[in-house]
């Protein structure tokens, strides 16, 4: 597939990898500081920004193994990432193959799928009953909004997607991962968050107070700052979870 994407300076690669609805420009405060002091990447995922439509309905493996190749294509070994949000999920499934990526800082990261609760359940039966005699109906007032935005192929992809818990596969992660949530963030709160840092040996966390998802954008400076403290840690360097982050945290 014909790959979209922004490449600038040298040194040391660093992806970024965007949300689901975004695009590579949603790092450009990250892309114009990090170019300083690495060759930076930042690429559209198929299906949204300049690049090429899906070809079938994908599943976060999917997008997992265009990435590789991506990477490959570009002559990209081993290199840093800072994903945010759907390219938290792509990332995740990348690091527990192995040493695919170096360090990697995960903002806003989705793939921890809640509790489904009886509310939750009663729409679902709603739906499916209403799909039978309705389908156009339904899928013009069940969903998110999101979902609804979507075109048909990329609702199909996109349940396959938000349905899987990556839970698993963050327990086979062995790279140094940081985790960085807003406090007011709604769509990825940190109670998800913590099952990460839980599952995620040695990873370590970091809260950005009074910023919600797109922590990255709502404060640039101090995602910057802590993203680039990070990166140039020593190898295996890590800091402990404080006590008044966990106790932060609520169950899923």
């Amino acid at each position: 597939m014909k790959l979209s994407y922004v490449q600038r300076g040298e040194g040391k690669d660093l992806i970024f990898l965007h949300g689901y609805l975004a695009s590579k420009e949603s790092f450009y405060p990250q892309i114009s500081y990090f170019s300083k002091f690495y060759r930076v990447t930042a690429l559209d995922f198929p299906g949204f920004g300049g690049a090429e439509a899906l070809p079938a309905a994908w599943s976060v493996k999917d997008y997992a193994d265009w990435l590789m190749a991506a990477l490959d294509e570009l002559r990209i070994t081993f290199p840093h990432v800072v994903a945010h949000s759907f390219g938290g999920r792509v990332a995740v499934k990348c690091l527990a193959r192995g040493d695919v990526f170096d360090r990697a800082v995960l903002t806003g990261c989705a793939g921890i799928v809640p509790r489904r609760t009886a509310g939750y359940k009663l729409r679902v039966k709603c739906y499916r009953a209403v799909r039978k005699i309705a389908p156009k109906y339904a899928e013009r007032h069940f969903g998110s909004k999101e979902y609804r935005s979507l075109p048909p192929l990329m609702r199909e992809s996109y349940k396959k997607i938000v349905n899987e818990d990556l839970r698993g596969d963050a327990t086979r992660i062995r790279r140094p991962v940081l985790f960085i949530t807003g406090s007011r963030d709604t769509e990825t709160p940190l109670s998800s968050t913590m099952i990460y840092v839980h599952a995620v040996r040695g990873s370590e966390l970091f809260v950005m107070e009074g910023c919600g998802h797109f922590a990255h954008l709502e404060n640039a400076l101090a995602f910057n700052a802590k993203t680039e403290e990070f990166l140039q840690w020593e190898s295996g360097r890590s800091s402990p979870i404080s006590q008044e982050d966990c106790s932060r945290a609520t169950s899923l």
